[in-house]
């Protein structure tokens, strides 16, 4: 299956510049400094600190796991969550597959794999500072709940979208959601009701809806959800 958006090729080539910075090399140092037991003799950065958590770099599944344990403990630090979500990728590739790419949810398989990324991402900034001996396992769950219910969401608007359209009007729809938005269109969350408008009654793609308002497909989806979250459910 292939990507029209390579979010994969973005992150690995951003991550061959930032995981070997001066400040990957301080976060690294830091690191080593509070988990002196984990076995990092040797290594410089954080860009060698994903490299050795590669399945053949050596080191057995138990001293991966306390590596990964460690960097999600110290994942306020943003260097070292760029590092742990770096190293999640071919988990979060295993998600989506299993999730058959957001089949018959999206037409665009990247989309998918876009929101994963940034969900993982939001999910690594949520738990920062917890010690989980699973820590990959635990974040690929809870991963996967999310985007399902996210697949769920956008079944809903989807349905929402076909009844908008046989209905005629979308203002004709008896829609608690429609006159929720119509109360804040002028307020200050102008921008996000419109996208939300356009999304859900226009059903416009979140492709079409970045594109439109100069972000990336992931962080918008992200926004959105929050606004949401916050304002409408």
């Amino acid at each position: 299956m292939t990507h029209n958006t390579d979010y994969l090729g973005q992150l690995r080539r951003d991550w061959l510049r930032t995981g070997h910075t001066p400040s990957a090399q301080r976060a690294f140092g830091l690191l080593h400094a509070r988990w002196p037991e984990l076995p990092l003799a040797g290594l410089e950065d954080l860009g060698d600190v994903v490299e050795s958590l590669e399945r053949r770099s050596g080191l057995t599944m138990l001293q991966k796991a306390e590596v990964l344990k460690a960097l999600l403990v110290e994942a306020r630090d943003p260097e070292v969550s760029r590092a742990l979500l770096q190293t999640l990728l071919p988990g979060i590739i295993s998600t989506c597959r299993q999730l058959k790419f957001g089949e018959g949810v999206v037409s665009d398989p990247s989309e998918m794999l876009g929101v994963a990324i940034a969900s993982c991402a939001e999910l690594i900034h949520d738990w920062a500072g917890q010690s989980r001996q699973y820590c990959a396992p635990d974040l690929l769950s809870a991963l996967r709940g999310r985007l399902r219910r996210w697949m769920l969401k956008e079944k809903d608007a989807a349905r929402s979208v076909q009844a908008a359209q046989s209905a005629g009007e979308p203002s004709t729809l008896p829609s608690g959601l429609l006159t929720r938005l119509e109360t804040m269109a002028n307020g200050p969350h102008e921008r996000m009701v419109r996208l939300t408008y356009q999304r859900v009654f226009e059903g416009r793609s979140l492709r079409d809806l970045a594109k439109s308002d100069r972000s990336a497909p992931h962080a918008l989806q992200i926004e959105l959800q929050n606004f949401a979250r916050r304002y409408l459910l």
